[in-house]
């Protein structure tokens, strides 16, 4: 009620002159947990080191691919990919950008102690060959058409500050030498990155000289944030607070679908599991979650049309698979799920829990959109079905750090496919976790099927794109039918900004102050 009263006050508040402020200050939703670019490969960490550092490859809003420190990128033969580079590149103390940083980088992510998961876009290579300072060539031991979409993952470090650095050396700036538009000044872990404009930037120079990104996960104080003129933009409009904020005249609102999936990982793996009892609370000595009918039974409790309606005000899409329309590998056979409680029900008794049996949802309460009230709301349809739920949720550097332990027997994950093909959540996500070659990174329920593996491992060496699109889409079909995971909504993008700024809503949920402009 607070919260509301002083939105209704500060939507009064007139705008505040953008167009010759030296200095640009976004309000971020989420927190950043580290500037190290192969810490932890999550959206908020990627989205600040990619202003600082660039990629081979990069992506348009739209996730089309475009040069970035790579010109060119051919396959010379069924098993080696050639980048040429772009030349006259410096990083930002002066130093040149060469194959040698390149080859770094694709080794860094295997050898440094980090959760991060960036092995993925690695791990197919057997061999770097640097030809000269500015070509190098990548073998893998089988075809590989995805190497173009790894390195558009991939963040290029020089190898001369990274090498041998930490995670303390990259927050401190001591490491953080990057090529991007934007040169490291500060990071005051929880509070603030500060960042200076690159006016050696080989790219379209920014238009701010500096710029501030304050972390505000609350909803509320990001909101008054920006309204107050402390922040000029803000990222992750609140639901409840969008349909004010567009008619606000002082407040200029962009939206896209994003391309992030919110959904529930479920432990199909361990006989006992920590956070499954019977409905007085007693451990269960069999994990139910192993059986697919419970699992397909808890997707059938959840009514996704109410949490889009309900909890998300409308700013969300119902999930049926990895990822929305319009995305390489999207199954055309696949819907949401349908509410359908007694169907539910039916299928416990099936799988002999026709009483239920208890479980503890987990979730973030900090990263996305809601979060925590889309965990509380998962657990009231749980628990009318019987699966009597409990919720913890927790800020979300710690949640990460447990969930990637596989602490929980169900936990809320939300996954952005920066890549935009299938590939790439179907080998975070669902793959068997394999850590040598990098998959299953983020399969928190360590869900395993030989036959979706087999569709994966055969879609990543297809040259043919109908043929490797084919594959992706049966893979994913196999997943969802198997319940390997339960998805619940796609998000939608949004950004709010004050009266004389634009931005290019991204579907890769990118804020980029670099994109930020004056308005002309």
């Amino acid at each position: 009620m607070i919260a509301r009263l002083l939105l209704a006050v500060l939507l009064a508040i007139a705008p505040v002159s953008h167009a010759a402020a030296a200095e640009l200050v976004i309000g971020l939703g989420a927190d950043v947990t580290s500037i190290d670019p192969h810490n932890n490969n999550a959206a908020p960490n990627n989205s600040i080191a990619e202003q600082i550092f660039n990629k081979l490859i990069e992506n348009d809003p739209r996730q089309v691919p475009k040069p970035g420190l790579a010109e060119s990128w051919r396959a010379i033969d069924d098993l080696t990919w050639e980048f040429k580079l772009r030349k006259g590149v410096k990083f930002h103390d002066g130093s040149d950008f060469t194959a040698a940083d390149v080859a770094y980088s694709v080794e860094r992510p295997g050898i440094i102690n980090a959760p991060g998961g960036f092995t993925i876009y690695t791990r197919a290579i057997i061999e770097k060959i640097i030809v000269d300072p500015y070509t190098i060539r990548f073998k893998t031991a089988t075809p590989y058409p995805n190497m173009p979409t790894d390195m558009g993952g991939l963040i290029i470090v020089s190898s001369k500050a990274a090498r041998g650095a930490t995670n303390a050396d990259f927050d401190s700036g001591k490491a953080t030498i990057g090529t991007g538009p934007w040169k490291f000044v500060r990071y005051v872990k929880g509070d603030r990155i500060e960042l200076a404009r690159n006016d050696n930037y080989w790219g379209p120079k920014p238009a701010w000289d500096k710029v501030t990104f304050r972390l505000i996960t609350s909803d509320p104080s990001r909101v008054a944030a920006l309204l107050a003129g402390d922040v000029q933009m803000i990222e992750a409009i609140p639901p409840a607070d969008y349909a004010k904020l567009k008619t606000n005249k002082d407040i200029a609102i962009f939206t896209t679908v994003s391309n992030r999936m919110i959904h529930l990982h479920v432990d199909s793996n361990r006989d006992k599991s920590p956070f499954v009892t019977d409905k007085a609370g007693k451990p269960l000595e069999k994990n139910p979650l192993k059986d697919a009918r419970v699992r397909k039974a808890l997707s059938k409790a959840i009514n996704r049309n109410a949490i889009v309606e309900r909890v998300m005000d409308g700013l969300a899409i119902p999930a049926g698979q990895l990822m929305p329309d319009g995305f390489f590998g999207v199954s055309p056979n696949l819907k949401a799920e349908a509410f359908d409680p007694e169907g539910a029900k039916k299928l416990l008794a099936e799988a002999g829990y026709p009483d239920g049996f208890g479980l503890t949802l987990h979730g973030p309460n900090n990263r996305y959109v809601n979060d925590e009230q889309i965990v509380q709301a998962v657990a009231q349809m749980l628990t009318r079905v019987g699966v009597v739920t409990k919720v913890e949720t927790l800020p979300f550097s710690v949640y990460v750090g447990r969930a990637n332990k596989v602490e929980f027997s169900a936990a809320l994950l939300g996954w952005g496919v920066s890549t935009g093909e299938a590939t790439y959540p179907l080998r975070s996500l669902i793959a068997t976790y394999n850590a040598a070659k990098g998959f299953g990174t983020w399969n928190w329920g360590r869900y395993s099927n030989p036959q979706m593996d087999s569709l994966l491992e055969q879609g990543l060496a297809t040259i043919d794109n109908a043929k490797r699109e084919k594959l992706l889409q049966q893979a994913t079909e196999v997943l969802i039918n198997d319940t390997g995971l339960i998805p619940l909504h796609y998000q939608v993008n949004t950004w709010a900004a004050r009266k004389g700024l634009v931005y290019g809503p991204r579907v890769d949920e990118r804020t980029y102050a670099q994109e930020v402009r004056p308005a002309p």
